[in-house]
């Protein structure tokens, strides 16, 4: 079974990047590289940090707008729960969510799923071009959504609509260039019908 085991994020300015991670509280789950690959809009992807309760959310909203990034959607209460949407000074853009509604400890700032969640322009074909490489699906809703295994403690990938992941994120889903964004994982290297890049040993 071919899995991800994390990220590559493209940063015009590493050294800031991985200040600002590191600040945010997933420098140990996010890696930063060097590029400066024309890219504008929405890249196409989201990055979720999946949490335990809001105190916690807001922990981690709280560190990333102090460190430089810019609100999408202000944390609030919906029917699903409680989060909201942040990017990073690198333009990359982060869901912080939670299922639970109240608070029944401290905010650790631990993370229980980082998920990847890849805008593509059809669920069921991205689907099944990950099925031919390997991936295992964990999780499908028809041409909605699809979320493959991922072992404990690594990277979940997931696929969505791309229109539909921007609509959740708070921006435009027009954009061209780099997705900016490189998943490391065991197999042979691939990229997949939307562009997006899988390497073994990235550089």
């Amino acid at each position: 079974m071919t899995t991800a085991e994390s990220v590559i994020l493209e940063v015009p300015d590493p050294a800031a990047a991985q200040s600002f991670y590191e600040a945010f509280g997933v420098g140990d789950r996010v890696h930063v590289r060097a590029s400066q690959t024309p890219t504008t809009g929405f890249r196409g992807y989201t990055l979720s940090l999946v949490v335990s309760q809001p105190n916690i959310v807001d922990a981690f909203v709280g560190a990333a707008l102090a460190g430089g990034a810019t609100e999408l959607k202000p944390v609030k209460k919906s029917f699903w729960g409680y989060g909201g949407v942040v990017q990073a000074p690198d333009g990359a853009i982060w869901k912080i969510a939670t299922s639970s509604k109240k608070n029944t400890g401290p905010a650790t700032r631990e993370i229980d799923d980082l998920v990847l969640l890849l805008g593509v322009d059809d669920v069921k074909a991205s689907k099944q071009f990950y099925v031919d490489h390997g991936l295992e699906v964990s999780k499908s809703y028809g041409r909605k959504y699809v979320q493959f295994t991922a072992p404990p403690t690594k990277l979940t990938v997931a696929l969505y609509g791309r229109k539909a992941l921007a609509k959740d994120a708070g921006v435009s889903p027009d954009g061209s260039g780099s997705h900016r964004i490189v998943i490391t994982g065991d197999g042979e290297p691939f990229t997949d019908p939307d562009g997006f890049v899988w390497d073994t040993n990235p550089a």
